[in-house]
């Protein structure tokens, strides 16, 4: 994962080139906190996040909330990321750590293009 000057993200289906990008998926956006990742010292995009937030606590959010990125873009919290095997290779016991912290599954029910430092609120 790196950081972009833009993303395009599909309604239904989540970022253009993701390979989790898939019509009618649970995982099509994955949001983790920066706070979470200062906190575990992981600089975003480590642990495979498609957007990082800043100042709201994505672990805190319940499934079904909305949330409105940039201007266009709509998502819904759809499920918890459970940790998986994969973050062990970032670090051994990470993906202990990070049970409970891994962030939330979201589906893109409006699409828009998205830029470093657009806001998120809930909707």
């Amino acid at each position: 994962m790196e950081p972009l000057e833009e993303a395009r993200v599909i309604a239904n289906k989540g970022l253009d080139g993701c390979a989790h990008a898939r019509s009618g998926g649970r995982r099509q956006v994955l949001l983790v906190d920066r706070e979470t990742l200062d906190a575990m010292d992981l600089r975003p995009g480590v642990i495979r996040e498609n957007i990082t937030t800043e100042g709201i606590n994505v672990n805190g959010l319940t499934l079904g909330q909305r949330l409105r990125v940039g201007g266009e873009v709509t998502l819904e919290v759809s499920a918890v990321c459970t940790p998986c095997d994969q973050l062990e290779k970032v670090r051994p016991g990470l993906r202990r750590e990070l049970y409970g912290r891994r962030g939330m599954l979201c589906r893109v029910v409006e699409g828009g293009v998205l830029r470093p430092g657009d806001s998120i609120e809930r909707i």
